[in-house]
């Protein structure tokens, strides 16, 4: 059975367990290095971005996570994204972790679409989209991508959603409004959305 880990150092992260749950995934929170042993996979939740950075270091779980990421799929929601990129612009609070080759400004969106849903059409290959409607939280925005990175769904022409290797990194919180399809994607090995099927998904 898979078993997905969940960060739980701060942030939202009870309702990325009942996603899992729902779709048949086991899972575990995660606060130490011993507990990333024999995961499958992990989330990293939204949250205070700044807070989430420090405590990573408090718990030394850095380098763990790193070491984790280059074998195990990561998924990362709105602060997630921020922890998960190569570069924050114009922000020294937040050490990133460089998991995903994108450079976000933290706080690009401010209050303009706090707790707003939007809708947005996600490309998991060229020819099938899924619409959702989503919940952006004082949204990260992602400004730049490495050639690598792949555009799966936008909002004004902005990137919202990327996949980068065996990676997912949202602007959004999925688990607020109970979209599955990116958890499906990186840990359900049943699913048709598997990350090892995405193929040419730039032509979307």
């Amino acid at each position: 059975m898979i078993e997905v880990g969940v960060l739980e150092l701060q942030g939202n992260f009870e309702l990325h367990h009942k996603i899992l749950y729902d779709l048949g995934i086991g899972s575990k929170g995660v606060k130490s290095l011993d507990d990333l042993n024999c995961l499958d996979g992990l989330i990293i939740p939204g949250g205070e971005s700044t807070t989430m950075s420090l405590l990573i270091d408090s718990f030394n779980l850095r380098n763990s996570i790193l070491d984790f990421s280059k074998k195990k799929p990561v998924l990362g929601t709105c602060a997630g994204l921020i922890l998960m990129s190569k570069k924050i612009e114009n922000d020294v609070k937040v050490k990133p972790l460089g998991i995903l080759d994108i450079v976000v400004d933290r706080n690009a969106y401010g209050r303009q679409i706090m707790s707003e849903k939007k809708h947005i059409e996600i490309h998991h290959n060229p020819h099938v989209s899924v619409g959702i409607k989503a919940t952006l939280i004082r949204a990260p925005k992602i400004t730049s991508m490495g050639k690598k990175v792949i555009s799966m769904g936008k909002i004004d022409n902005t990137p919202v959603a990327v996949f980068d290797g065996k990676h997912i990194g949202l602007s959004f919180h999925p688990e607020l409004d109970g979209i599955s399809i990116f958890h499906e994607m990186l840990f359900d090995s049943s699913s048709k959305l598997f990350s090892n099927k995405f193929e040419n998904i730039n032509a979307a």
